[in-house]
């Protein structure tokens, strides 16, 4: 990786991101020493301009930035550097240097669980109750959907929030199975979703609709 250190007076910013929740934490500047200590310590340093010193995030407070990867953009002039902090990183004792709070989108976790059943359906290790589904094939596959659907609608209708919850789960779960096995994945539906939420989407889709039906 070529860093162009000489083009900015020998510092470069250093945008640091939490390489879980993709949230911003600060921004700091590093030099080649900053770099090369991070790079060999895995605990992020930066060139403090103040200090006129490296200075490692954490030595005082113990709320050190853990490497995970780094990486130069286009320019070879500003760095993305991805860690696991140790609790929050702004020096007022905010999660982010901009106030805000350092949480992770649980929604985020259905990609990692795609992932996983795609894991699954590559590997197929044998006792994984994943593994058992494919082996079923498509028909059971998308039976188990519609099972799972039914539960989640008997408990929307006669049950409780907590169970309707736990059903729902259940069936998003068999319906990524299910789409797994078609290759596909669950941020298609996603797409999907998102293009429906166009005002123009309808419209659209009215016109194709009508193009059809003229062939």
């Amino acid at each position: 990786m070529k860093i162009d250190f000489e083009k900015t007076n020998g510092l470069v910013p250093a945008i640091v991101q939490d390489a879980v929740t993709k949230n911003v934490l600060m921004l700091g500047y590093m030099n080649q020493e900053a770099y090369d200590k991070t790079v060999e310590t895995k605990k992020v340093t930066f060139w403090s301009r103040s200090r006129n010193c490296l200075w490692t995030k954490g030595e005082t407070s113990g709320n050190f930035l853990h490497l995970v990867s780094i990486a130069v953009d286009c320019d070879n002039d500003t760095l993305l550097v991805r860690v696991h902090p140790d609790g929050p990183t702004c020096h007022k004792g905010t999660d982010t240097c901009w106030g805000e709070e350092n949480h992770l989108n649980p929604i985020l976790f259905l990609s990692e669980l795609q992932d996983f059943i795609n894991k699954r359906h590559e590997e197929m290790p044998e006792g994984s109750y994943t593994t058992s589904l494919f082996k079923k094939g498509v028909n059971k596959m998308a039976q188990k959907v519609g099972e799972e659907a039914v539960e989640a609608i008997i408990e929307a209708t006669n049950g409780n929030d907590e169970n309707l919850v736990y059903e729902s789960s259940d069936m998003i779960y068999h319906l990524i199975v299910l789409l797994t096995s078609k290759g596909l994945r669950i941020e298609d539906i996603a797409q999907e979703l998102a293009k429906r939420h166009n005002p123009d989407w309808d419209k659209a889709r009215r016109i194709a609709k009508a193009a059809d039906k003229m062939d």
